[in-house]
């Protein structure tokens, strides 16, 4: 939507943004979130120390999965399997990397229901810490509109309107956030 006032054009702009950062980042995280299956964004994390260069680990070969719970790692520099082994150990990740001198298998364990309530305990977590990055993003529009009138460079009618805009904005975004909430909940409790 086009507006007459170009301060009111930087606000909606910079709302929007805000708005699709934190969703954005929040699908980021729900990515790397496993249950059951291999993921190699798991990975995605992970640097390996590569003649004095962190290195993503997705940038020295090729993850593939063979299997619906294994990555394989295909490494084009044989002589970087135990760098890569040793990054995968360090980051922690509750997986054992399987060197077999060619390739690093990562067997990912059946996930227990017990294991599969707290992961989903943790997307509930992130769904509100993004709906409340959301509604900092409404806040921080409502007082740039505050300062416009106070300005005096719209009227009190045109920002009421304004203010309904964005709360029709951040409102639609929160549903969104709601959904995606239960579709990463549905995928983690299907076994």
């Amino acid at each position: 939507m086009a507006y007459a006032n170009p301060q009111i054009e930087a606000i909606f702009e910079r709302l929007t943004a805000g708005i699709d950062k934190t969703i954005e980042y929040m699908k980021g995280e729900f990515a790397v979130m496993r249950a059951g299956r291999a993921n190699p964004r798991v990975l995605d994390r992970i640097s390996v120390d590569y003649y004095g260069t962190p290195t993503p680990i997705n940038q020295m070969g090729n993850i593939s999965s063979p299997e619906p719970r294994q990555l394989l790692i295909s490494v084009w520099d044989k002589s970087a399997l135990k760098l890569v082994e040793k990054a995968i150990l360090s980051a922690n990740i509750g997986i054992t990397p399987i060197n077999d001198g060619n390739f690093i298998r990562l067997n990912f364990p059946e996930v227990t229901e017990e294991r599969r309530k707290e992961i989903v305990k943790q997307i509930k977590k992130l769904g509100e810490e993004t709906k409340v990055a959301t509604r900092n993003e409404r806040r921080d529009a409502f007082d740039k509109l505050k300062k416009v009138k106070s300005d005096k460079l719209i009227s009190e009618d045109l920002v009421a309107d304004y203010e309904k805009e964005v709360d029709e904005k951040v409102n639609k975004s929160i549903e969104l956030i709601d959904k995606l909430v239960k579709e990463k909940e549905k995928d983690i409790m299907s076994v």
